[in-house]
């Protein structure tokens, strides 16, 4: 399960890194990468956030370990 930890807060740690270019510079990495609104960019997008979705699971169990 710590895999899965890990690799989901690299993705969405990557995501928030396209949010600021996209905040500060207008400049949408994955877009340029892999077109805008491409099905592999809406699959990018998708990963992203689910990965997020998924972090949520993560604000119990830290709460659990510190009881």
């Amino acid at each position: 399960m710590k895999w899965l930890d890990n690799t989901a807060l690299a993705i969405v740690i990557i995501g928030a890194v396209n949010w600021l270019l996209i905040g500060i510079f207008r400049f949408d990495l994955v877009a340029f990468l892999f077109g805008n609104l491409s099905w592999l960019s809406r699959i990018v997008y998708t990963i992203v956030g689910l990965c997020g979705l998924y972090l949520i699971s993560l604000f119990g169990r830290i709460n659990s370990m510190s009881e």
